[in-house]
């Protein structure tokens, strides 16, 4: 059991990335708090999950873009479990347009959301795990944290700043005892994509080397690692999932 033992955090954990991760951190022997938007299916989720082979599964609500939220979050989850061993910082949310037409209202969301949010949720997880000497994050990124994509410029930005926010996190928190580091997925096969044509699917997946889109527990798998003492000398790394798509143009 890789976490056995160990209490982990997931933001953005009632679907997709973030609920393979829960999946993978229970079956690794960790007790898991699924934190997600109150109107979410969270709170069912966790119910079905808890005590399963003597782990906790516990939900709690949380919006990423309210300070005081997410520092509830972290205190709740350290009164209910004990302490806060590991964090994958994953509640996100897309958009697209053109930048010329760029709406100020729905970049500036997108920023507060994905790049403001992690830090929210970094900065009070980093305090508690300050005092303990102990912990990791894994910060949710992108492909598109290490290169640009027409009509992305507010989600390419957001993601670009966690990339380096990560870098920046785990220098100030080596010497402490807590590694930062963020994943990369590429376009992984989630209900965000349930709504595209097969024309544009097609497109997506002959993009990726591998040839297929990413499965969410194979993003699941690289953040077990990364939240694991089997990553023990690995922070402010951004490990890419996808496919071989960031790799090049064969």
């Amino acid at each position: 059991m890789r976490l056995q033992g160990k209490n982990i955090l997931v933001t953005g954990g009632a679907s997709g990335i973030g609920l393979a991760t829960v999946d993978r951190c229970l079956q690794e022997g960790a007790n898991v708090v699924i934190a997600d938007l109150p109107g979410s299916a969270g709170a069912s989720l966790a119910a079905a999950r808890d005590t399963q082979d003597g782990r906790r599964c516990l939900f709690l609500a949380v919006d990423v873009s309210a300070t005081e939220q997410v520092d509830q979050l972290v205190a709740d989850t350290v009164a209910q479990l004990g302490r806060l061993d590991g964090v994958f910082n994953n509640a996100g949310i897309g958009g697209l347009s053109a930048a010329a037409e760029y709406p100020d209202a729905d970049f500036l969301r997108i920023i507060d959301i994905n790049l403001n949010g992690v830090f929210r949720v970094a900065r009070a997880a980093l305090r508690q795990m300050h005092r303990q000497g102990s912990g990791s994050i894994v910060n949710c990124a992108s492909i598109l944290g290490v290169f640009g994509q027409s009509m992305t410029a507010a989600y390419s930005a957001a993601k670009g700043g966690v990339v380096n926010l990560t870098r920046t996190l785990a220098l100030e928190s080596a010497a402490r005892g807590v590694r930062v580091n963020a994943i990369g997925p590429g376009y992984i096969d989630t209900p965000l994509l349930s709504g595209l044509d097969d024309t544009l699917r097609q497109a997506l997946v002959r993009q990726h080397p591998i040839g297929r889109l990413g499965r969410p527990e194979e993003v699941a798998n690289a953040t077990l690692f990364l939240l694991s003492d089997e990553a023990s000398f690995i922070t402010g790394a951004h490990l890419l999932v996808d496919g071989g798509f960031t790799a090049g143009k064969s």
